[in-house]
């Protein structure tokens, strides 16, 4: 289980303007619990390929983090990885992956793994360079769009899936390429389990409502015109919650949105 943080801007920013002093400050004291690597990436300008930074050292401790919040961008995700347990910390399994013109991250334990992995073609189990459910996930996408099929439509196929095969599962992540920000909030069913309750109640200096909504991802839009996106923690109270099993654009250029439901969930809450 991981932290997200995420921005469009119409002018180039930085990861840590955007968050702010106190929204930096969050971010770092929940890098003492997701302390299992970091990463970050970013689109200077639209049309750009992302440029990303990773490591598995914690952020907490990690200088390249500090570097890393102040490259400006127009678009850029950060990401605190809590390994699910069993999988290596190492640099290799540290979010986002990056794949061509493409970068992904993901909060979520898709468990057992190997639900995931049989899920894959043999091409794209071959082409896996770590260990984690989350670049399989990653991989699912990426067989969606050599099909031909645009990217909120390939996740958003995706994600249906994977919700069929792991319906309790957070599925939130975001995606980032040349000209948008795919934003997946799939998690209404998703909670930690009391060994995770347990950890996180062992680091008072977290925010209060850290375990509460654990996998809630909440959005804002700022009066300049840029759109920022955090999980519990990263979000600031006022935001707003992202439409529930759903994944959203965000076009890098003028910034408007798209959304599609996760139709089979919803029909299963209705």
């Amino acid at each position: 289980m991981c932290r997200l943080f995420a921005y469009v801007s119409p002018e180039p920013a930085t990861a840590g303007g955007e968050l702010g002093p106190d929204g930096k400050e969050s971010l770092l004291s929940l890098a003492r619990l997701h302390g299992d690597g970091w990463g970050w990436a970013g689109v200077r300008h639209p049309g750009d390929a992302p440029v990303v930074k990773r490591s598995a050292i914690s952020a907490a401790t990690d200088p390249v983090f500090d570097a890393a919040l102040a490259v400006p961008a127009r678009a850029a995700m950060v990401h605190l990885r809590w390994a699910t347990s069993g999988l290596p910390v190492i640099e290799r399994n540290a979010h986002p992956f990056r794949f061509g013109d493409l970068a992904f991250e993901h909060n979520g334990s898709l468990k057992p793994i190997g639900d995931v992995a049989a899920l894959l073609t043999d091409e794209s189990r071959a082409s896996l360079t770590g260990d984690t459910d989350s670049e399989m996930y990653f991989a699912l996408i990426r067989e969606q769009l050599a099909l031909g099929t645009p990217l909120l439509e390939a996740t958003t196929t995706v994600a249906r899936r994977l919700r069929e095969v792991f319906p309790r599962a957070s599925l939130n992540a975001i995606l980032l390429d040349r000209t948008q920000l795919i934003v997946v909030h799939a998690s209404a069913r998703s909670i930690l389990s009391d060994a995770d309750l347990h950890v996180i109640g062992e680091h008072p200096q977290l925010p209060d409502e850290h375990n509460e909504d654990y996998f809630a991802l909440r959005w804002s839009h700022v009066d300049d015109g840029t759109i920022l996106i955090g999980s519990t923690g990263v979000a600031a109270a006022e935001w707003q919650a992202l439409p529930a099993e759903s994944v959203t654009a965000i076009d890098l250029a003028d910034r408007s949105t798209s959304t599609l439901e996760l139709a089979p969930v919803a029909a299963a809450h209705g």
